[in-house]
């Protein structure tokens, strides 16, 4: 006689997959591209930067501060005043205590603004002060 029971049994049994581990590994592998993920933060104004045959690039620069044609200071994608430079660049050197600081200086800007800049800087305590500049069209 046939086990007509036993065979209808092994009809409904259903397999169960456990996706889980697939979603803990997920979840894993984006915790990691957020952890060494890093963010370029530009200054927030288009300038037309003047262009130096000695120019290299700079693959660290984490402070980013432009200053426009007409003398404007910009950081992080906001207006700064002048005097408030060097508040803004000790609170980013206390984030990150390495950080180079990048002046981004518009060719038409006054110079005595990015000096201005460069000693607000120094006295917040950055070490590694470099201006913007491009490389020469040939």
């Amino acid at each position: 006689m046939l086990n007509i029971t036993g065979a209808r049994r092994a009809r409904q049994q259903s397999v169960d997959l456990n996706i889980t581990p697939l979603i803990d590994m997920v979840f894993i592998l984006l915790i990691f591209f957020m952890v060494t993920t890093s963010f370029v933060k530009e200054t927030g104004v288009e300038i037309n930067r003047p262009s130096a045959a000695t120019a290299t690039s700079k693959e660290k620069a984490s402070i980013m501060i432009g200053i426009t044609g007409d003398g404007r200071v910009f950081m992080n994608k906001n207006e700064v005043d002048i005097r408030a430079v060097r508040a803004y660049v000790e609170r980013d050197l206390a984030e990150n205590p390495d950080a180079q600081v990048v002046i981004v200086a518009d060719r038409d800007s006054l110079t005595g603004i990015a000096i201005s800049i460069m000693d607000s800087c120094r006295l917040a305590g950055a070490k590694n002060i470099s201006l913007a500049a491009s490389l020469p069209k040939e």
